[in-house]
């Protein structure tokens, strides 16, 4: 009797208590699925996000432009410079040697040229002295064949020796003779002073062309000197700093890099389909795995890449040989970050970021218009600091070439 009722199998549930229970589960699944799509439609397909961006910033190399041996490496790796701080010294004897040479030489040449100058003046008064020679010798030779026409009548009847006639003729050929040869020295004369005034006409000593390429020369060597040191283009942090104090250096030798950093930006990379709604001047939130989620970063689209990143990959893809498979490709983003934002938790290059666009606005350019115009310059492609070397060598050059010309110059 027991063991008839351990065998008999145990009663199933009612039907009445399961149905409530699944049609409660079917319920919440169905609201879910409504509240998503409701979430999707009124907020989430407004947005494009990734976490495939990372921080760039422009990497400004620090290269030699005349060669020399390195004296004194004044910044090393993780220093902050400011523009113009001096962060390479070179061995600057060769350079100076060079510099004196060249002024010494325009020196030289203004003095010579103040010579073309003098000499005009030389020569005119040569000219005005064979002219006054010739006019002698015209008046001697007048005198003379006036001697001759008075002798010849009286040859006839015997009161002028025949003799005396032949010494008057002589005496005529001899000054004719000397008129020829200070006429000759006339025309020597007029022709050497036109020779002189060709090199001076049209110019004044300080514009002379011999003046303006001995100037050149003072130039290039005050900027070769100038260039043994090498400052800091703009302000920012230094990296990748590979020169030594006694390293012999040729002209564009990598030495060290500076990093701007309050001009990084981001490079998103987004998949190709997410760009459809994208502009340019979308708003677009951004946080960094170095502070979390609790700091964001206010930023704006500012353009897309020309191509993909396989595009651009030392071994492209070659997706014409052998079995392939469709990759979704990537396109990059230049993403702007606010500058107060950046300023408040600084970056560093090569961060890893999350960015979340905005794509409810679309009154901007879309990113993919082919006739896009390019942006305008940025503030970090342009640098003053190599500007005072040129602006004191022509100083420099000036103040020689008056000093030669007996002028004082101030300043």
């Amino acid at each position: 009797m027991n063991e008839e009722k351990a065998s008999a199998p145990a009663p199933a549930v009612a039907p009445s208590r399961r149905r409530p229970a699944l049609l409660i589960l079917s319920a919440l699944v169905v609201l879910a699925g409504i509240g998503y799509g409701a979430w999707w439609a009124i907020y989430q397909r407004h947005y494009e996000s990734t976490d495939n961006a990372y921080v760039q910033a422009p990497v400004v190399q620090i290269t030699p432009q005349v060669g020399g041996t390195v004296l004194a490496v004044l910044a090393d790796d993780t220093d902050v410079v400011k523009a113009g701080q001096p962060l390479v010294k070179l061995d600057p004897a060769d350079a100076k040697l060079a510099l004196d040479k060249a002024e010494a030489q325009l020196a030289q040449t203004v003095r010579e040229v103040r010579t073309l100058y003098t000499n005009n003046a030389t020569l005119d008064a040569g000219i005005r002295l064979r002219e006054a020679e010739v006019a002698r010798v015209q008046s001697d030779l007048a005198k003379a064949q006036d001697d001759v026409n008075r002798r010849r009548p009286l040859l006839a009847s015997g009161a002028v020796g025949g003799e005396e006639m032949k010494h008057a003729e002589a005496a005529v050929a001899a000054v004719r003779s000397t008129l020829a040869s200070a006429q000759s020295a006339l025309a020597a004369a007029r022709e050497q002073a036109a020779a002189n005034r060709v090199l001076t006409q049209g110019t004044t000593v300080d514009k002379h062309p011999n003046v303006e390429r001995a100037a050149a020369a003072v130039r290039e060597a005050y900027l070769a000197l100038q260039r043994t040191e090498l400052p800091a283009p703009v302000a920012g942090q230094v990296a990748r700093r590979t020169v030594q104090v006694g390293q012999r250096l040729a002209p564009g030798t990598p030495l060290m890099a500076v990093i701007p950093l309050d001009q990084v930006w981001v490079e998103a990379n987004f998949k190709e389909g997410q760009l459809r709604q994208m502009r340019i001047g979308q708003p677009v939130k951004l946080t960094a795995d170095l502070y979390g989620g609790k700091v964001e970063y206010k930023g704006r689209i500012a353009g897309l890449g020309a191509g993909t990143g396989a595009a651009f990959a030392l071994l492209p893809a070659q997706n014409a040989t052998g079995n392939w498979i469709k990759v979704v490709q990537r396109v990059p983003v230049r993403v702007e970050i606010d500058a107060a934002d950046l300023a408040a938790h600084p970056l560093r290059v090569g961060l890893s970021m999350e960015a979340t666009v905005d794509v409810a606005e679309q009154s901007g350019r879309p990113l993919a218009a082919a006739s896009a115009p390019a942006a305008g310059p940025r503030a970090s492609s342009s640098t003053d600091v190599f500007q005072g070397a040129a602006a004191e060598a022509e100083r420099r050059v000036r103040q020689i070439i008056s000093s030669q010309l007996g002028k004082v110059v101030r300043g």
